[in-house]
């Protein structure tokens, strides 16, 4: 490492000249300098990390591994601190209180996440078609699906290829006639999350219609409300 990528400024801190990042340790430095140097790269996105460890940790996101299981109800993470935070939902703390609706969080970065709901803030740029996202899982989500043409899951019974492991449990499903999601006050099961909540809204009136504000058409779900207004009302102006 040169020398001035080991300067050491005022009050025992040593500055990264790359990115004016700074370090209580020389040791810590020369870690931070790998991220530069590109020494630790994911062959997937090309982010750069730290260390070997860091880099195996990221490509969780990729493979969509997530060793760390929730005792309580059994959700997955990539990250161990991801979890650690995660079962504080269990405990029923939520500090993190949104002054725009009231609306609580269990931790102050889930808060600052929700208030781009009401800012329309989008930081996580795609570097491939400039198109935007609130959070970065959600771009990582976008660059899989919109721009790679990897398909590393296949299905056992058919052979059909998807691009994360996700898409090819629901479509397991069909081979196997799964049907995951039971309603709390019937027998019914069903095989996908959508047809439970109609089920619910329909037979038992339970959940939130999400109302089209232009025509009062209703809907299951947000994201069919959305489609709906790009489709009929966007097409209309």
């Amino acid at each position: 490492m040169s020398q001035t990528a080991r300067r050491h400024t005022e009050g025992n801190l040593y500055s990264c000249t790359q990115c004016e990042k700074q370090f209580s340790y020389r040791s810590s430095l020369w870690h931070h300098m790998n991220i530069h140097s590109c020494k630790y790269k994911c062959t997937e996105c090309g982010k750069c990390w730290q260390s070997s460890q860091d880099l195996a940790t990221h490509r969780r996101c990729h493979s969509e591994e997530k060793p760390f299981e929730c005792t309580v109800c059994s959700k997955r993470f990539t990250r161990a601190g991801n979890l650690v935070v995660h079962s504080k939902i269990h405990s029923g703390e939520k500090p993190y209180k949104c002054h725009v609706c009231d609306k609580v969080f269990n931790q102050s970065g889930n808060l600052n996440t929700h208030i781009r709901v009401h800012t329309g803030e989008k930081p996580h740029k795609c570097s491939l078609c400039n198109k935007c996202f609130t959070t970065s899982s959600h771009l990582q989500l976008h660059k899989r699906h919109v721009h790679s043409n990897r398909r590393p899951y296949h299905c056992p019974y058919c052979g059909m290829l998807f691009k994360t492991n996700t898409e090819l449990k629901r479509h397991v499903r069909i081979h196997t006639d799964a049907k995951p999601y039971s309603c709390r006050h019937c027998s019914q099961c069903f095989r996908w999350l959508a047809r439970l909540k109609t089920h619910l809204l329909k037979s038992h009136n339970e959940g939130t219609w999400f109302t089209c504000d232009i025509c009062q058409q209703q809907f299951i779900t947000r994201g069919d409300l959305k489609r709906h207004s790009l489709r009929r009302h966007f097409e209309m102006c």
